[in-house]
């Protein structure tokens, strides 16, 4: 690896290796300084000419989806077949749906019903279509917009007080705009300041720490009940 994202900080050894920038619309100049074989950029809309560029000069790029954690060990899989390195890969991706289907939380007939907050201007919520939703429910929390087929989406005040969750599900530490905007009192639990703060990147996207990560909701779902 000879370079990546600012936003790849794990495991701590990822931080030697030299920042080109942002997953999304990256520097091309900073990318092509490092003199890739192969560049792998995330499947948005945003990297769409990014890709065409590297191409274009002659350096292989692909664009991988990387919503759900069905994907963790696929990518791994085909990663390892590109860099010659599948018999590493395939042990990773067997190991790491063994430890995610040993984290998940038996179902509950009452489940903490969970807003998880993805954006609040304008108001987004985390869809069944994000590996964050996936993480809710394998730590037997249940998230009210599961039933979106999308990662993310837009969403009304008026729908979050309908589904009425019992917690707002916020990832980092700070307290959400939405908890001092009037019109967001019409929501029960932010009303009554039931946020629930979830702190670290494992949470931020889908890969080996996963299961820790399932682990860390459903200790945090069993704190939260009264």
């Amino acid at each position: 690896v000879v370079g990546r994202t600012a936003w790849c900080d794990y495991p701590p050894e990822a931080t030697a290796i030299p920042n080109v920038g942002d997953g999304l619309r990256p520097n091309i100049e900073a990318v092509l300084a490092r003199r890739p074989d192969l560049v792998v950029l995330y499947n948005s809309g945003h990297n769409a000419d990014a890709v065409g560029q590297f191409r274009r000069l002659g350096v292989p790029a692909l664009r991988l989806n990387t919503d759900l954690l069905g994907e963790v060990g696929r990518h791994a899989r085909l990663l390892g077949r590109l860099t010659d390195h599948d018999a590493e890969a395939e042990a990773f991706a067997a190991d790491f749906g063994t430890a995610l289907d040993r984290a998940r939380t038996p179902p509950s007939s009452s489940p903490l019903r969970l807003f998880v907050l993805a954006w609040d201007q304008p108001p987004m919520t985390i869809g069944g279509g994000s590996f964050q939703s996936e993480l809710v429910e394998r730590a037997g929390g249940r998230n009210i917009f599961g039933d979106l087929e999308a990662a993310s989406a837009p969403v009304s005040i008026e729908a979050v007080a309908h589904r009425d969750p019992d917690f707002i599900l916020i990832l980092g530490e700070d307290i959400p705009a939405i908890a001092d905007r009037p019109e967001w009192n019409a929501v029960r639990a932010v009303r009554e300041r039931r946020f629930l703060h979830i702190v670290g990147s494992e949470f931020s996207r889908p890969g080996p720490r996963a299961p820790e990560a399932v682990h860390t909701l459903a200790e945090a779902f069993r704190s939260a009940r009264p």
